[in-house]
């Protein structure tokens, strides 16, 4: 009886070590996903900010790419936290135009990062077609990223 339950608590700490080993990958995956979407966010971002440039998108120069990492990092942050509220919420608007509000939810994100932003000033219509843009290549590059890994596999 003894040697059963050493066992049985062997096998209990076995199982707890493969389950924290299973969190801890996971959790670098959900991290390293996070950092792509940082980099690909300020990316969007910036190209946004270069396509609109005097059309409702403005941004102070002398902060370099700095602006846009920052910005970045905030619109991943609004993007995890935020951003799913939002569409609970506005669902029943969502429905009803088959899809098509989810622009305007993007588009607040950005106007909201334009607000949070020293030196990023956005004006809401822009902020929707910046949310078009960093959609279109957040996509694009995240297919051609996956595309890639399973390559290497």
């Amino acid at each position: 009886m003894l040697v059963t339950s050493k066992l049985t608590s062997v096998n209990i700490c076995l199982r707890q070590a493969i389950c924290y080993n299973k969190q801890q990958s996971n959790m670098k995956q959900q991290f390293s996903q996070f950092l792509l979407r940082w980099a690909l966010n300020g990316f969007g971002l910036w190209i946004a900010a270069r396509l609109l440039a005097g059309h409702g998108f403005m941004y102070d120069a002398g902060q370099g790419l700095s602006l846009f990492f920052f910005a970045g990092l905030v619109l991943s942050i609004v993007n995890v936290i935020l951003k799913p509220i939002v569409v609970i919420l506005s669902l029943p608007a969502i429905l009803l135009t088959l899809g098509l509000f989810t622009f305007i939810v993007n588009g607040s994100m950005v106007y909201l990062v334009g607000r949070l932003v020293p030196g990023l000033e956005v004006h809401f219509w822009a902020a929707v077609l910046a949310g078009m843009v960093i959609s279109l290549i957040n996509y694009v590059l995240t297919s051609l990223l996956d595309l890639s890994a399973k390559e290497t596999k």
